[in-house]
């Protein structure tokens, strides 16, 4: 069973995103995370990159797949985790927590209503 965090909002790709002020953190899930297995290499947003909703903002790779990450919100990034390229396993131990992806500058919060709530994620994560 995935973890699903009330306070964040889910897209159906398995990105999170948690609003901080005007900016949102974004990650992949827990179930996201599981599905790919050991991460071993992630291709992080440079700082400034701007990105539509739905737009690739990164790359995941590991041991059985090479995944793209997708922004669940439009905006620009301000901030990329760069503990991530050297221990990308911390996509795989925290999800939630030091496994976060980029920080983004919103362009339009209310994006943020349209993703799923926790409830509304787990039916589809589990489904």
């Amino acid at each position: 069973m995935s973890q699903v965090p009330d306070v964040l909002r889910y897209s159906k790709e398995h990105e999170w995103v948690k609003v901080e002020g005007a900016n949102g953190r974004i990650g992949i899930t827990d179930h996201a995370q599981n599905e790919l297995t050991e991460i071993v290499y992630v291709e992080l947003p440079k700082a400034g990159k701007k990105v539509k909703k739905g737009e690739q903002l990164g790359v995941v790779e590991s041991v059985k797949t090479v995944s793209d990450i997708y922004s669940p919100v439009s905006g620009e990034v301000v901030e990329a985790n760069t503990a991530l390229e050297d221990a990308p396993q911390l996509l795989n131990e925290s999800p939630y927590d030091k496994g976060w992806f980029a920080l983004l500058k919103l362009s339009d919060p209310g994006e943020v209503k349209g993703l799923m709530d926790a409830a509304a994620y787990k039916k589809v994560s589990e489904g």
